[in-house]
């Protein structure tokens, strides 16, 4: 199944508008690429909708969020929506500081996302309107392990329907969720946290998968994530004596480049809840 989203994205090669961490925006960039997508990063509030009008799907990451640029994510969302493109929210670090929590829960309330893409942390950020854990169930802990994955996809869920989008809440085991129905992906290695962005690329690449994809965001957003964790693990198996989390995330970005459709359901793990 998720060998035909790898397809359609190397077949349609979607144009994706992304207002990104100028971090990772140079990995976000090549992640496309080596799927098979196109990249354009455009913040200015004078382009944003122009270069949204022209573009496959949006997608607004708010890691390294300034006065400057908000108006733009907010301009862009509003352009993607009026034209019915998919829009991916990745609310990086959301509780941490209350510009972050202000703009990211002014962005849910007033732009329709396709794809919502977080820790547990920050998608209970948006859930509860503040960084704290009052209003969500207190078995949702801040990790999300075999022991209370039944809980963490109960909130996923829950929060899917109430957005309207698909939640993506990526950690250890990540949860792909629409109001009924939740993919636990069980792809990646713990190495990947010792890179930065690896986050970021993510919801990068799954804005490719959900545009090229209509009407199939659910599987679209779980198949990047197998997608990611599996292209982590085979950059692992490809690391040697003197390679660092250097070549990792060059080897993260090859992999995704040399990833089949083949490969990528032979590898995939997960369950449906």
């Amino acid at each position: 199944m998720f060998e035909e989203m790898l397809k359609n994205v190397r077949q349609r090669s979607p144009l994706i508008h992304n207002i990104t961490n100028y971090v990772t925006v140079n990995d976000c960039a090549n992640i496309l690429l080596a799927c098979g997508a196109s990249p354009i990063m455009a913040d200015d509030i004078g382009e944003v909708e122009d270069i949204t009008a022209i573009c496959a799907g949006l997608n607004i990451n708010i890691g390294t969020l300034n006065s400057r640029t908000i108006p733009g994510m907010f301009a862009a969302g509003k352009k993607a929506n009026e034209l019915t493109h998919p829009v991916l929210l990745d609310p990086v670090g959301a509780g941490a500081s209350a510009l972050r929590t202000r703009t990211a829960l002014g962005l849910l309330d007033e732009v329709k996302f396709t794809v919502i893409r977080g820790n547990i942390s920050e998608i209970k950020t948006l859930a509860t309107g503040s960084g704290s854990t009052k209003g969500v169930d207190a078995d949702v802990a801040d990790s999300v392990t075999r022991e209370n994955l039944p809980q963490a996809v109960a909130f996923a869920k829950s929060f899917a329907e109430k957005t309207g989008a698909v939640v993506a809440i990526t950690g250890a085991i990540d949860i792909v969720a629409s109001a009924d129905k939740a993919y636990c992906i069980f792809n990646g290695h713990p190495m990947m946290s010792s890179i930065t962005g690896t986050g970021c690329q993510l919801s990068a690449l799954t804005t490719a998968y959900v545009a090229a994809s209509p009407g199939s965001e659910l599987e679209a957003v779980a198949a990047a994530v197998c997608a990611m964790g599996v292209c982590g693990e085979i950059a692992h198996e490809r690391l040697g004596d003197a390679d660092g989390n250097s070549s990792y995330r060059n080897y993260i970005i090859d992999a995704m480049y040399n990833l089949t459709g083949y490969a990528l359901d032979r590898r995939a793990k997960y369950e449906i809840l």
